[in-house]
């Protein structure tokens, strides 16, 4: 998500970032009882009650900031495209989870600000210098240290994982293009949309037997909420902070996959698996901190 206003004076630094961390405990939060869930119920049926309720929020959203209908927004292909980058990776790592140890799937995740910067020359005219280009091949090396024969991870959770990591780069690369253009609550709530739309589709077919009793609905209904507060925070937290400042924090969410992997599903990662983690944490923090320079 893209900083929607420039960032407020150094009173409210200290609000955004702890908003920017409470955004990263929802979010962590939200993927570990999704993992849960999934036991019980489809992928298809969690991510249209996610993406309902974000939705209901985008349209808050929209009503608030008097947006010009679809129709007339100059940037819309950019839109549909970044929603449709955004969807991918929702649908792909919901279902990744159902094979995927917590903390493996997320590290995975986390190489997209890596894929990204090898993006960046052809997709956004970047230069990347030697130094960069050797952070992102030790990131991958970190990833292979996670996915490495004998490591026992499911060959289609894995490659669902990385397909959440590419599409999570362009979509990042999309909101650079639109950063200037739209601002960053419309961008999210026409996403919402594009997302809500793309996973309205399959989830008829996969529909839960038994459907969830009021508990469990209420439970699913607030993973939403939760999902949709972590959105406002982002929004919040950016509005009062660069972003450059609050992106070495993302990999807070890494640690608590990991925490929740170990203490809650009982699936530490090995040795090598950390090892890769740290090397893909040490290159992304790297790579957040010395932005390529323009072409």
């Amino acid at each position: 998500m893209t900083a929607p206003a420039s960032p407020s004076p150094a009173p409210s630094r200290g609000a955004g970032i702890a908003y920017f961390l409470a955004a990263l405990v929802a979010f962590a939060t939200f993927d570990a009882a999704s993992k849960y869930l999934l036991q019980f119920y489809p992928a298809p049926f969690l991510n249209i009650m996610r993406y309902g309720t974000v939705a209901t929020l985008a349209a808050w959203l929209l009503l608030r900031h008097g947006v010009p209908r679809w129709s007339t927004q100059p940037h819309r292909r950019l839109l549909l495209v970044r929603g449709l980058a955004l969807g991918t990776v929702g649908s792909c790592f919901m279902t990744a989870l159902i094979w995927m140890p917590l903390s493996e799937a997320t590290a995975i995740y986390f190489t997209s600000p890596l894929i990204m910067v090898a993006l960046s020359p052809w997709l956004l005219g970047e230069r990347v210098g030697r130094t960069q280009w050797a952070a992102v091949c030790a990131g991958f090396a970190g990833m292979l240290l996670i996915v490495r024969p004998g490591s026992e991870l499911p060959a289609l959770g894995t490659a669902l994982m990385a397909i959440s990591a590419v599409s999570y780069a362009f979509f990042q690369v999309l909101t650079r293009k639109l950063a200037g253009k739209v601002p960053g609550p419309v961008q999210y709530a026409y996403t919402a949309f594009v997302c809500l739309i793309m996973t309205a589709l399959p989830a008829p077919f996969f529909l839960p037997d038994p459907f969830p009793g009021l508990g469990d609905f209420a439970f699913i209904l607030g993973l939403g909420i939760c999902n949709a507060a972590a959105q406002i925070l982002l929004i919040a937290a950016f509005q009062r902070v660069e972003a450059s400042t609050l992106a070495p924090l993302n990999y807070c969410h890494l640690l608590m996959a990991v925490a929740f992997s170990t203490f809650w599903f009982d699936r530490p990662p090995d040795a090598l698996a950390l090892a890769g983690m740290a090397l893909i944490v040490a290159a992304g923090i790297f790579l957040v901190t010395r932005r390529p320079r323009a072409a």
